[in-house]
């Protein structure tokens, strides 16, 4: 059997038995007497052992059979679930899913499980595992915080030369405080530091672990460098939440790997599909009931990606094909051409459900995080989830998880009260954190919100006009929701004042540009002392869109019509000035205006117009109104983008291709408003 060939699959199902593994055990916590859950939690580790086996990643598959063990153990009566099983398997499935995780990376898979196994071993036995939880795990600790795995050739290769030149090779492990909850962005830091002194060539766990926060409370970093061993250690130490930092000498030559490498070769093949006669059958009924119950296939995002190129060129040409119709008025042409319009608007609803996919990927993901999050902060907490069978564009699926995850975090740490805070408070004692998702035209809205501490607008205030953000002068004319929207901003990254207005705000102003960068928007409500209710919208897809193409002399724009919220063609006379600026008055509101010529400074002879076509634009709570000089229509277009040599570019967001092959500029309205 080829392995390579069936590598994509056993990955993706890994992952949704993993995650059913985490769903389930978070049941079982709550209703320690369910076996049907129990049952659940069997089937999909046995699974997940055989298909490991199989493909001989036999680390996985030895560590899912001491789970099978266990579970087995408590379906069949001999054992009764209790808050260290729980724990216990908890850790399992981490472990697990750091093994996946190698394996996407091209790994092997394996692991140093050896004490986790003992403990399993213990609570099959009926013995405590207490001695082993405090004392092994310790030794286990130590033993990894220092260890670099073997190196390649490349990475040995680079080692030796700076050698030659005088450089120190340094292992650099690195201790975080327990109960750091932004270790991602200690990470960050840590490796701002480092480069700075050197240049890092490998990390413990491996980059994209420690980006996702795959990790306990430590890492290992290998550094080229100059610099001495105090020196490195004192600027560390100098990023928060740091306890620990030890530094010692690498040698290479240790670590180096053999040029003929065949790892494991003999033996592993018969270890491959050993399976008892109880797990085939098993497995049989599996297969069989997969079949009767499953009309879906599983199909490559990348061909998925593939077909939506081709189709947006297809949008292009019936853009082309429409207008030649139009100019040739030929009947049989024009009703050619409408029906292949109506049949290519099928086509793209069909391709964008194609790429829909429940919101659920990512939310799976948050209440075994609230869970651990509660229990190393000691806070009750009870999340509720509503809505995940929300679809979103894989893209937007794809980029949204982060941002979510730090607002959860930010909920649970800072918002969210003790237990003897709340009681104080005459709250429950458990805080409620809830998660909403739904549809609303071509946008999805996702709700994070708590009754928690709220947000304190004094705190707010004093802390922007220290950093900056805004003068004395501005503080009367904002509104409560202009107030909670300051923490959204850059000044607010401050990570040596998190404690400042409940460390609300530290980091936010990246959530908000990962949001703005996908076409969306964060609002935030809040009252102080009862809690506060972060809302984004999303838009449903990023690769085809609905816009207004105006026109700048011969220059034509495309605005998204989801920023647009109507147009208008006023007199000259209407235009007030406010602040050094063009004003007008909308419904009862001051809007300023923005020229487009002036923006992208559009070439054009003076001309004293008497009226002004006009474009009204909204982000957020801001409105602007665009200057242009004709409106041509409402069209869908295909985004793309401006290619590697044509990044930042201000206000424009990508371009299209219109039906008679010009390029019209995508502009980006969030960019305009600021």
């Amino acid at each position: 059997m080829e392995i390579n060939e069936y590598l994509d699959v056993f990955i993706e199902e890994s992952k949704e038995h993993i995650q059913s593994l985490n769903s389930h055990l978070l049941e079982l916590e709550k209703k320690p007497e369910n076996i049907d859950t129990v049952n659940e939690i069997f089937r999909s580790a046995h699974t997940l052992k055989g298909m490991s086996a199989t493909m001989g990643f036999q680390d996985l598959a030895d560590l899912t059979h001491k789970m099978e063990n266990v579970l087995d153990a408590v379906r069949n009566h001999k054992l009764q679930i209790n808050s260290d099983i729980i724990d216990v398997a908890f850790d399992a499935v981490d472990h697990l899913e750091s093994m996946v995780f190698d394996i996407v990376e091209g790994g092997n898979g394996k692991k140093d499980v050896s004490n986790l196994v003992a403990q399993l071993n213990a609570i099959e036995q009926g013995e405590s595992i207490q001695g082993i939880n405090m004392k092994e795990k310790e030794s286990v600790a130590t033993r990894e915080s220092t260890r670099i795995g073997s190196l390649d050739q490349f990475e040995t290769t680079v080692l030796q030369q700076s050698v030659e030149k005088d450089f120190n090779n340094y292992q650099v492990n690195v201790q975080l405080d327990e109960g750091c909850l932004l270790k991602a962005a200690r990470v960050y830091m840590v490796f701002e530091v480092l480069e700075q002194l050197g240049e890092v060539i490998k990390s413990e766990p491996i980059v994209s672990e420690l980006e996702e926060e795959k990790f306990e409370n430590d890492f290992t970093i290998l550094l080229i460098s100059k610099e001495d061993e105090d020196t490195i250690k004192q600027k560390i130490m100098k990023v928060s939440e740091i306890s620990q930092v030890c530094i010692s000498q690498f040698d290479v030559n240790q670590h180096a790997v053999p040029a003929q490498v065949d790892e494991e070769k003999d033996g592993s093949d018969k270890q491959l599909s050993i399976q008892s006669k109880e797990d085939i059958n098993n497995d049989k009924n599996n297969t069989k009931n997969s079949q009767l119950t499953s009309k879906t296939i599983r199909v490559n995002i990348d061909r998925l990606d593939a077909l939506m190129n081709l189709f947006e060129e297809l949008v292009i040409d019936r853009g082309r094909l429409e207008q030649i119709a139009g100019s040739m008025k030929h009947s049989e042409l024009q009703e050619t051409v409408e029906h292949m319009t109506r049949i290519s608007g099928d086509l793209q609803n069909i391709i964008l459900n194609m790429r829909m996919v429940p919101i659920d990927q990512v939310f799976n993901r948050f209440p075994r995080m609230v869970r651990q999050l509660a229990k190393d902060l000691n806070k009750q907490m009870e999340l509720s989830i509503d809505g995940a069978e929300t679809e979103l564009d894989r893209t937007v699926i794809d980029e949204i998880g982060d941002p979510l995850v730090h607002l959860i975090r930010n909920a649970i740490d800072h918002g969210i009260e003790t237990p003897e805070e709340r009681k104080q408070k005459g709250k429950p004692e458990k805080g409620t954190l809830k998660l909403n998702a739904y549809h609303s035209g071509n946008h999805v809205f996702i709700e994070i919100s708590d009754d928690g501490a709220g947000i304190n607008k004094e705190k707010v205030i004093k802390k922007a006009i220290g950093n900056g953000v805004i003068t004395d002068e501005q503080v009367a004319t904002l509104s409560d929701s202009q107030i909670h929207q300051l923490i959204l901003e850059s000044g607010f990254s401050t990570a040596d004042e998190i404690s400042d207005i409940s460390g609300r705000g530290v980091g936010l102003d990246v959530v908000k540009n990962t949001i703005e960068s996908l076409g969306g928007s964060i609002r935030i409500k809040s009252e102080y002392g009862k809690g506060s209710l972060f809302s984004i919208q999303l838009p449903l897809t990023l690769s085809i869109i609905s816009v207004l193409l105006v026109e700048v002399k011969k220059e034509k724009y495309a605005i998204p019509l989801s920023s647009i919220i109507e147009t208008a063609i006023i007199n000259k006379n209407e235009i007030m000035h406010a602040h050094n600026k063009q004003v007008i008055d909308f419904r009862g509101k001051v809007v300023p205006l923005i020229s487009l010529h002036d923006i992208f400074e559009v070439p054009s002879e003076q001309e004293d117009e008497t009226f002004h076509s006009i474009v009204i634009i909204r982000q957020g709570d801001k409105m602007a109104g665009l200057i242009v000089d004709t409106f041509i229509g409402q069209k869908e277009i295909v985004l793309k983008s401006l290619g590697n040599y044509l990044t930042d570019v201000f206000a424009i967001s990508g371009a299209t291709i219109l039906g008679d092959g010009q390029v019209a500029l995508i502009l980006d309205t969030n960019a305009l408003i600021k």
